[in-house]
This record gives structure tokens, sequence and C-alpha cells, in this order.
């Protein structure tokens, strides 16, 4: 055997290998040295037992090595391009091993042997290049981002109809029980420019009108409607960003709400396009005393342990009003998870002027009868759920609401209050799909000090039920039925059904 020095074989490796050959010395300078012999630089020919051992493994493996010389005419592959096929192979067979999915012969375990022992420089200069290659990759992608604009849309298609008898003064009168079809349509442009932030700007469509004519009441309102003739307008404009490793700071120049700056405690019914088909199922009502220009912040305590506070004034962009005199809303809530199955929220929320939610009776929404221009309210509220199974979800609320009328004498008090029970069956029938039960009472005046005659007298039952059927990752079709019993808190007042077929496209 003829020996060389190592420059004569740098030399010679060069001369045959210029790309390669450079490629070594940049990445692998200090092993140079190691080559000893000119049979470690020979390439490997598709008549040697190497290549025919490896190709003979991915014939019973599948490892779907691409020879790309080979087949283009070539006769060889550098021992490089033939180590990176090895190791290819050999990654692929523990994959198939690791998931039990095979068994292979001792055989071929001490063939795979045999290569990676002789092909072992080749290998393990291949694992440093790749160890390299990631780190770089590592590095860039901490130090660059890109800003990147995503398009998603939305599309709601519905036909909804109202049945039963309405309430009007003394006498009851039928519901306009036409069947209705109308839509709501959403596209969201969310950015970035840290790669840790969003920007969010929503533009919608929509000619949802809602059912509290038609009805009489706003119990029987729909959770995703929206009426603004089809005309496309601005609907959202949100920013969030953190502020430490813990916080987080979100801005709202438009179409925010309470629920949005803390956690509901009700994953299942929340959405407006997928979860409960009513305004009142989606969340505790005391959520909805405020909505417009806001400032919110979420500080995650814990792992378990969440504090989110906001602000929102309704009519900021009034000069005649602006911030200060402005309808406002606050909200203080704290998030607890004791377990991975089990979470609750505390909630205080203080608004002004802000009683009407569009889910309860009228005196609710106006318990001072329009006496009052200085309405300041404490809400209290109490939010759960329960993972008891894979398949099934207790969860529910409770919401107080004390209402003080600060011009008029005596400064009147009224107290509202609202519950609800939900249970969730994620995936009955098949994976994606969802049923849903909602039972609870909507806003009800139990007290006020202004006079008995401004106090609910009988006691309305909220009861909905909903399917949604998931065709695939874009398209769900969602029948729901809702009955409201004694609508407005009224005795002997016959129910109303509110029934409705919702139908989602998404992208």
């Amino acid at each position: 055997m003829i020996s060389f020095s190592s420059a004569a074989i740098s030399a010679i490796f060069a001369l045959s290998h210029p790309a390669l050959a450079q490629d070594i010395i940049n990445t692998e300078q200090s092993n140079i040295s190691s080559f000893n012999s000119v049979s470690q630089l020979s390439e490997i020919k598709f008549t040697d037992w190497s290549f025919q051992a490896l190709q003979s493994l991915e014939n019973r493996y599948g490892c779907q090595l691409n020879y790309h010389n080979i087949y283009a005419g070539n006769q060889t592959l550098t021992r490089d391009e033939f180590a990176i096929h090895l190791n290819s192979c050999w990654r692929r067979i523990q994959q198939l091993i690791t998931a039990n999915q095979i068994t292979v012969n001792q055989d071929d375990l001490a063939i795979l042997q045999r290569l990676k022992t002789e092909f072992s420089t080749e290998l393990s200069r291949l694992e440093t290049r790749i160890e390299n290659l990631d780190l770089q990759t590592s590095q860039l992608q901490t130090q660059q981002f890109s800003t990147t604009t995503k398009l998603t849309g939305e599309a709601i298609f519905a036909v909804t109809g109202a049945f039963g008898e309405k309430k009007s003064d003394r006498h009851q009168k039928p519901i306009d029980d036409n069947l209705v079809f109308h839509n709501r349509v959403r596209l969201n442009l969310d950015s970035s420019f840290t790669g840790k932030d969003h920007l969010r700007l929503r533009l919608q469509s929509a000619n949802i009108s809602s059912l509290e004519k038609a009805t009489g009441t706003d119990m029987a309102r729909l959770g995703f409607e929206s009426d603004n003739d089809n005309e496309l307008n601005i609907s959202r404009l949100e920013y969030t960003f953190p502020i430490s490793k813990q916080a987080r700071l979100s801005l709202s120049a438009t179409g925010s709400e309470l629920s949005d700056f803390a956690d509901t405690v009700n994953p299942f019914f929340i959405r407006s396009s997928l979860g409960a088909i009513s305004r009142f199922g989606r969340h505790n009502p005391i959520y909805r005393q405020s909505a417009g220009m806001g400032i919110g912040i979420d500080y995650q305590i814990s792992k378990n342990v969440n504090l989110s506070l906001g602000y929102i004034a309704d009519n900021a962009r009034n000069p005649r009003v602006g911030i200060s005199k402005s309808p406002y809303g606050a909200i203080v809530q704290l998030t607890l998870r004791p377990s991975n199955n089990y979470k609750f929220g505390l909630t205080y929320i203080r608004s002004f002027n802000n009683l009407k939610t569009g889910t309860g009776s009228e005196l609710a929404n106006d318990p001072f009868n329009d006496k009052s221009n200085s309405i300041t309210a404490n809400s209290y509220g109490l939010q759960t759920t329960w993972r008891l199974s894979r398949s099934f979800t207790i969860g529910g609320w409770v919401g107080l609401t004390q209402a003080t009328a600060s011009d008029i004498t005596g400064k009147p008090s009224a107290n509202i209050l609202n519950y609800a029970i939900t249970l969730a069956f994620p995936d009955l029938g098949k994976k994606g799909n969802f049923a849903g039960i909602i039972i609870g009472q909507p806003p009800k005046v139990i007290s006020n000090d202004f006079g008995n005659r401004y106090q609910d007298k009988a006691t309305a039952w909220h009861l909905e039920m909903l399917y949604r059927w998931q065709i695939n990752d874009n398209i769900a079709i969602t029948p729901g039925l809702l009955i409201i019993t004694n609508p407005e808190h009224k005795q002997n007042s016959d129910p109303v059904y509110v029934g409705t077929i919702r139908t989602t496209f998404s992208l």
C-alpha cells in the first residue's frame, strides 16, 4: 500500500472533488490529517458490496433512497454521498423499530453495523455538518423575523325561524314567524412584526338582524347576529404585544368587548360562528357591559394563576364626550386552574351607563324606567368548567349586578341575577363534531328600591340544544333549537321558540 502525506492527500482530493474538498476544509479542517489512505477517498460503484448491501436494505425496509447520480447515468457515488443515503436508511429503520412496525433480523443489523463502521468518518463528518446547520438556523430564527400578514376568512349562512307568541302590553299576538335567510362574512388580516406581537384588522359585512322585534324579547337574540346591510366595514382593529415575560398588553381601536380581555371559562360555546347559537349562551352576560375602544393587560402570575385587567370606553372617539364622560366598563378577573381538567374565574366589573347586555328582560337592561342618566354598577361573576372525561365537560356561571341610579333622589339600587349550566359533548358521533346543552336564567331584576313594579315577577328559563356536524376542516353545519319559557320574566307568557341551521365556512 502506498502512503501519502496529509498535504498530498489534500491536493489530490481538491483536484478530483473541488467543491466537496473545500466544504470539508472549511468545516473539518482539524480532521484532514486523519485521511491517510487513498481507499478512503475512493468512490462507490454500483457493483461494490456496500452499494448492493444498502440497496438490498432499501428494498426490504422501504428507505426510499434516491440515487440520482446512478440513475442519471453516473456509475459512482462519492463516499460522502453514500454516507448521506446510509444515514437516511438507518434513521428510517430506527423509526420503524420505535413504532413497532417491523422486526429487523440479525443479519441485516450486522450489515448495517458493518456499513456504519466502514463509513464512520463520513458519517461523523455528516453529523457535524447537520449540527452546524441546525445551530445556524436556530441563531437565524432568534435574530431575524420578517413581517408577515396572514389572511383568514369566515362566512356564515343561516336559515332561522321564530315561533310562538309575544306579549305586547297586556295582549299577546303571534310572532313574525317567517323563515329568513341571512349571512355574515369576515376577513381577518393578522400581522406580526417581531414574531411575538399580533396585529388584527377585521373586515365584516352582515345582514343578520336582531330577533328582538320579531319575538318581543332580547332573550331570543342569536349569538352570531350582526347587521350593516352587507356593507364592508372595519369591525375590529387590535394590537397585542408582550411587555414582559409574564405580561401582554392589548390595545383595541374598535370592536372590543370585556370578554376579549379575560378568559370567559366557556371554551366550547364562546365562538359566535361555532359555539352557542344564542347570545346568552356564549358567556356570562356581565361581560357585555361595554364595547368599543379599550386597553387590557394579561398577567401570568404562575402556571395555573392568571390576572386580567381591562378598560373599554364606548364613546371615546366622540369629542363632546371623550374618555372621561363616556359610558365605560372596567374588568378585573383572576382565573385559576387547580388541575388540567378544572378551571374557574372570579370576575369583578365596574360600569357606567352600560347595563344593557341584550340578553335579559327589559327591566334588567333598564331597571329605573329610563329615569336615570347616571347608572353605576358593580358586577360579580363566577365562571367554571370541569372536564369529567374526554367526551363530557360540565360548566356554568353565576352573575350578580348591583346597579345604582346616582341622579335619582335616594339613589335607588337594583339587583340583577343570571346563571346557567352548560353541558358539552365534544367529538360526539365522530371527531370534530360537538353537541351542547345550555340551561339557565337570563338576567332578571330580583329586587329594586325604585319600586316593586320594576321588579321581574316570574322566572324565564333559557333552554338551548345544538349539534355541530363538522363535515371537514372548513365546513360545519350547526342545527340548533332555543326555547324561552315565560319570556321577559312575565307570568302566563307563552314560550318563544327559535330554530336555526347555521352553516360556517372557514379558511
